[in-house]
């Protein structure tokens, strides 16, 4: 695949982590149900780039972690096992009420 294949594949994975979210907004979901829910469609995705989609997601305000209660230390939670929850930013992208060019296929 070639460099704007690659882009645009980035695009799309991180555009359907945020519908994967919508649909039980406000709920959350754990890493490792984001990505069985993605395979689906993108049967080649590897946790390790997911992991960097959603890292860019909440970087960028769309997508919050949530640390559950029975967390003893949030920062040695694995990343499949971490909860993650739409913010409202993320919701008027994912409805397209905001652009993002970042986000853009």
């Amino acid at each position: 695949m070639g460099r704007n294949g690659g882009v645009r594949q980035i695009k799309r994975v991180r555009n359907e982590v945020l519908v994967a979210l919508k649909m039980l907004y406000p709920a959350a979901l754990q890493g490792d149900q984001v990505l069985r829910t993605l395979l689906a469609v993108f049967p080649q995705l590897e946790w390790d780039q997911l992991k960097k989609d959603l890292a860019y997601l909440c970087e960028k305000g769309y997508v919050q972690r949530i640390v559950a209660e029975t967390e003893e230390d949030a920062r040695m939670t694995s990343w499949r096992r971490r909860w993650f929850r739409l913010t409202s930013s993320g919701v008027e992208v994912a409805d397209h009420c905001v652009e993002d060019k970042a986000l853009d296929v």
